[in-house]
């Protein structure tokens, strides 16, 4: 179903479709919702209660952890851009030798399972260059 206003969001729910059907069953696919959209004083308690529970800013949309190896995706709408916050947590996990990866569209997390090594079910796209 797709839903008006929300491009993350249905971008999201296909490329988890599609890694849960390309990746083998043993594959985990996780999202972890880090941050609260409740505006005003009580949106900023609860945020701070998460942040103390080990919620880091910047987290990507989705971890994928298969076969010993972790790939992270970031997922942001053609015109979406990375906050500082992201572009931190993309240098640190790339530092420790970890994949990450920027998600526009489909084809971009089916290509980034590639170019990590993870083996899938699957052809990968044909890659294009970036712009």
């Amino acid at each position: 179903m797709k839903r008006r206003g929300t491009p993350e969001a249905d971008l999201q729910r296909a490329v988890v479709q599609a890694l849960r059907f390309a990746l083998p069953r043993t594959a985990i696919i996780h999202h972890c919702a880090n941050e609260v959209t409740e505006p005003g004083p009580r949106g900023a308690k609860r945020q701070a209660i998460l942040v103390g529970m080990g919620v880091h800013p910047g987290f990507a949309d989705l971890m994928v952890l298969c076969d010993g190896r972790v790939l992270f995706l970031e997922l942001k709408s053609v015109k979406g851009r990375l906050s500082p916050a992201q572009e931190a947590f993309r240098d640190a996990v790339q530092a420790q030798g970890h994949g990450w990866a920027l998600v526009r569209a489909l084809d971009d997390a089916l290509g980034a399972l590639a170019d990590n090594g993870f083996t899938t079910r699957v052809a990968a796209p044909v890659r294009r260059a970036a712009p």
